[in-house]
């Protein structure tokens, strides 16, 4: 496969991951300010998650509600709003034409057109819930196109490898946010708002329901241990890592050296965090943990990049 191709096909599906948990994170956020007191209401936390402070507060100042709207939704100079997102997953897709099908192309050109609508910025200030709403509903409908109608062969392999390693991503960084950033006071760790906020950071990533299932309290290390080491929900660390070595092990499958040193990189982190028990990684810092794990999803990234990207 041209390395062009597999750039596009891996790339696209990361856009189309960020901008789901981009709207689920609003979603969920807006959600958690209607359960606390006014006081504590606060948008600052969604910036940090981003990673886009500087930028927000140089254009716009203070995080209200209609400015992180407009930043993370439709302001087409963030990099990472979900109209920006989109936009590189359209320019990515309309480059490979040929390698995906047209249900594909088609589902993402006429999202893209949505977002561009004169009068979309009020229908989201209006009702921000549903317009979230939708964007999950378009990124989990592009998912299950692409699973439906194109062939399961190296090209799909990229995309699932971009879709896990972009899900790592969000996820850590939401945790990270969360545990050393949302708590005011460490003494209200397990108050009534430590169990609001943790449960707003299971909403995210859908993680809510099937938590409820497995644990009967909601603290901080029965979500951590969730969200890193279940190996059954397809948004921890450890599935995504999981299923990214197995897709790049079927891309490296006949070929004698390319992707080797990628192989590698994910798999020792996937054994680290495999032979890892939640009492240690809280034990030795969260925060230092989470840290780790984004550092080495850079250097799993820009050797991809090298291996497979740069030709």
């Amino acid at each position: 496969m041209l390395s062009r191709v597999a750039d596009s096909l891996f790339w696209i599906s990361r856009y189309i991951e960020r901008a789901e948990n981009i709207a689920r994170e609003i979603d969920a956020n807006i959600n958690l300010m209607l359960d606390l007191p006014d006081e504590e209401r606060n948008w600052d936390p969604l910036i940090q998650t981003v990673g886009s402070n500087d930028e927000f507060y140089e254009k716009f100042g203070e995080a209200t509600i209609e400015n992180v709207m407009d930043f993370l939704v439709l302001d087409e100079e963030n990099p990472n709003s979900v109209i920006s997102c989109i936009a590189k997953a359209r320019e990515n897709a309309r480059c490979v034409r040929e390698i995906i099908t047209l249900e594909m192309w088609l589902h993402i050109n006429k999202f893209y057109h949505r977002l561009r609508d004169k009068a979309i910025k009020d229908e989201l200030l209006n009702n921000p819930h549903d317009f979230c709403t939708e964007i999950k509903i378009f990124c989990q409908l592009y998912v299950g196109i692409q699973e439906g109608s194109m062939s399961h062969n190296e090209g799909w392999n990229f995309s699932w490898l971009g879709r896990l390693l972009e899900r790592i991503d969000q996820t850590s960084r939401l945790l990270d946010v969360k545990y050393y950033i949302l708590l005011p006071n460490v003494s209200m760790v397990g108050m009534s708002l430590d169990i609001v906020q943790w449960n707003a950071v299971l909403k995210s990533v859908s993680a809510f329901e099937m938590f409820k299932k497995t644990y009967s309290n909601v603290t901080p290390q029965n979500v951590a241990q969730f969200l890193i080491l279940n190996k059954e929900f397809p948004r921890s660390f450890i599935y995504c890592l999981e299923h990214a070595e197995k897709a790049l092990k079927r891309i490296t499958k006949d070929k004698e050296l390319i992707g080797q040193k990628s192989l590698r990189l994910i798999g020792k982190l996937r054994s680290k965090l495999e032979f890892s028990t939640i009492s240690e990684i809280i034990q030795s810092g969260l925060h230092e943990t989470i840290d780790e794990i984004q550092i080495a999803l850079m250097e799993i990234d820009e050797t991809i990049r090298k291996e497979f990207f740069s030709f």
